[in-house]
C-alpha cells in the first residue's frame, strides 16, 4: 500500500522538477553522468603527475578544479534542459552572439597559450569562447534551415554561410584550425541532414580544401604539423611518441590505478592525451568500455533524433551528437598518431574547465530537444 502510494504521489507531482524527470531521456542523462564520473576518476589518476611537472605543490590540484568545473557545468546542463526547445534554441542563439563578441575582443584582451591566443582571463580563471562558438552554432544553423524549410523566401542558407565563414575567419586569426576543422565537419553534417544540394556540400568540402592548402602554404605552424606527422623520423614528436609508448605499456589490463610511469613525462596527459594515460594504468579493456560510454551517448542522441517530429529539433540533436561524436574521433586519433595533433580534448574526460563548461551546456541542449512532450516524438512515443 505504502508503495502504491508514493508512486501515485510521484504520478501526480506536477512540480517543474517532477515534470523534468518524467520527460527527460533517462539513458542519455545516465552516460552523461556515466562518462563525467569517469572523467573525474581518471582526472584522478594524471593530476599528481601533472601537478608535479607543473610544480604545483598539492598533487590534486587539476582534479579539485575539475570538480569546480563539472559542479558548474552539470548545474548549467541541468537548469538548460528544463527549458522548452524554444527557450533553448534562444539561449543558444545568445550564447553564439557572446561567444562570437568574445573572440572579436581576443586580438586585444586575450592570452596565449602555446603561441595561440584562445583565451580570456577572468581573474583566476580563463575561458576559451570558441568551445561554446561550435554548438551554439550548430543550433543556429539548424534554426536558420527549419526556417527554410518553412518559408523558402527567408535566405536562411546565405546567412549560415556567412555565419559560418566569420567564425572560421575569427578561429583562423586565434590560430586554431582544429577547432575550425571540427566546425566546418559539424557544418556539413547539419547541410547533410537538412537534405539540402549536394552542390553545397561539395562547394563547402571544396573550400575546406582550399583553406586547407592554403593554410599549409602560407602558415608555418601549420606546415610544421603537417610535417611531423607525415615525417615522424626527420622532427620532434616527443607526445605521440609517449602516447604510443603509453598505450603499447598498458596491455589488457594496463598497469594499475596510479601505476603509470609515462604521464611524469607527457606535457598534456591531463588533457589531450589523457586516453594515453588510461589505456596505460587501466588497460585496453577498460579503454574500450570508455569509448563504447562516449558511443552510446551519441548513438542514444541519433536514435531520439530520428523519431523526433520537431525539424528543428531533428537538426539540432543531430548535429551535436555529430560535434560530439567527431570529437572523440579527433582525439584518439591524435593519441593513436594517425592525425596531427590538434589540441582537442576527449569529450566528458579530459581536464579543462571551457571544454567541460561547453560539452555539459551541449549536453543540456540535448536533454532540452528529446524531452518526452506531448507530440514531441513519432512511433507512439
Amino acid at each position: 500500500m505504502a508503495f502504491t502510494s508514493t508512486l501515485s504521489s510521484s504520478r501526480t507531482n506536477r512540480s517543474l522538477i517532477g515534470e523534468w524527470w518524467r520527460s527527460v531521456d533517462h539513458i542519455t542523462l545516465g552516460f552523461l553522468l556515466c562518462l563525467i564520473g569517469a572523467g573525474l576518476i581518471l582526472s584522478m589518476a594524471a593530476s599528481p603527475a601533472a601537478s608535479m611537472r607543473l610544480g604545483i605543490s598539492n598533487p590534486f590540484h587539476f582534479l579539485y578544479k575539475q570538480v569546480l568545473f563539472v559542479t558548474m557545468g552539470l548545474t548549467g546542463a541541468f537548469i538548460v534542459s528544463l527549458m522548452s526547445p524554444t527557450n533553448a534554441r534562444r539561449i543558444g542563439v545568445l550564447t553564439l552572439l557572446g561567444a562570437v563578441i568574445m573572440m572579436l575582443c581576443l586580438p586585444a584582451f586575450g592570452y596565449e597559450v602555446k603561441g595561440a591566443a584562445r583565451w580570456l582571463k577572468f581573474g583566476p580563471f580563463s575561458l576559451q569562447p570558441s568551445e561554446f562558438a561550435k554548438p551554439t552554432f550548430i543550433v543556429f544553423a539548424a534554426w536558420m534551415f527549419s526556417v527554410r524549410n518553412r518559408d523558402n523566401s527567408v535566405p536562411s542558407v546565405a546567412i549560415v554561410f556567412a555565419t559560418y565563414l566569420g567564425l572560421v575567419g575569427l578561429l583562423i586569426n586565434q590560430p586554431d584550425f582544429g577547432q575550425s576543422f571540427l566546425l566546418t565537419l559539424c557544418f556539413a553534417a547539419v547541410f547533410f541532414f537538412a537534405g539540402l544540394s549536394l552542390g553545397w556540400v561539395l562547394f563547402m568540402i571544396s573550400i575546406s580544401l582550399f583553406g586547407a592548402f592554403a593554410a599549409y602554404m602560407t602558415m608555418s605552424h601549420v606546415r610544421e604539423r603537417v610535417k611531423k606527422f607525415l615525417s615522424p623520423d626527420s622532427s620532434d614528436t616527443f607526445q605521440t611518441d609517449k602516447s604510443i609508448e603509453a598505450i603499447s605499456n598498458g596491455g589488457l589490463f594496463g598497469r594499475g590505478p596510479g601505476e603509470g610511469a609515462v604521464k611524469y613525462s607527457l606535457p598534456d596527459g591531463h588533457t589531450d592525451f589523457i586516453f594515453a594515460v588510461t589505456v596505460e594504468e587501466f588497460g585496453f579493456l577498460i579503454s574500450m568500455f570508455l569509448i563504447m560510454l562516449l558511443a552510446g551517448f551519441v548513438i542514444r542522441c541519433f536514435r531520439n533524433a530520428l523519431k523526433l517530429n520537431d525539424y528543428f529539433c531533428q537538426l539540432a540533436v543531430s548535429g551535436l551528437a555529430t560535434m560530439i561524436g567527431m570529437q572523440v574521433v579527433i582525439n584518439l586519433f591524435v593519441n593513436l598518431n594517425m592525425a596531427p595533433s590538434k589540441g582537442m580534448t576527449l569529450p566528458f574526460i579530459s581536464y579543462g574547465g571551457s571544454s567541460m563548461l561547453a560539452l555539459c551546456f551541449t549536453a543540456g541542449l540535448i536533454l532540452a530537444f528529446t524531452r518526452k512532450r506531448p507530440g514531441a516524438y513519432g512511433y507512439g512515443q
